[in-house]
């Protein structure tokens, strides 16, 4: 079962976009560890969020690509950055009407 991480990510006043270039740059590995789709958005209403969708092979390989050096890397550098306010869902993924 594919396995979903939906979430949002509170950026300081002024700092979402340097959030989401972080976030958006080529990540060494992310593919091979199990990412089936990493998405990075933003919202005009929420000036100051980031949100995230990701698609995983499964909940393990998600947990595993945290230990990549790339994603500790862009954890590390978009850390002082962040609010520490951060919401979001995950759940198992039973289908979709376009597969």
């Amino acid at each position: 079962m594919t396995f979903a991480n939906v979430g949002s990510l509170g950026t300081k006043p002024g700092q979402r976009d340097a959030v989401v270039s972080i976030l958006l740059r080529p990540m060494a590995g992310l593919k091979e560890a199990g990412c089936l789709l990493y998405e990075v958005g933003v919202n005009d209403e929420a000036p100051d969020t980031v949100f995230v969708s990701e698609l995983w092979e499964s909940p393990e390989a998600h947990r595993a690509s945290l230990q990549l050096d790339s994603v500790r890397a862009a954890i590390a550098e978009a850390m002082p950055l962040l609010t520490g306010e951060m919401g979001g869902n995950q759940f198992t993924v039973l289908g979709s009407p376009l597969r």
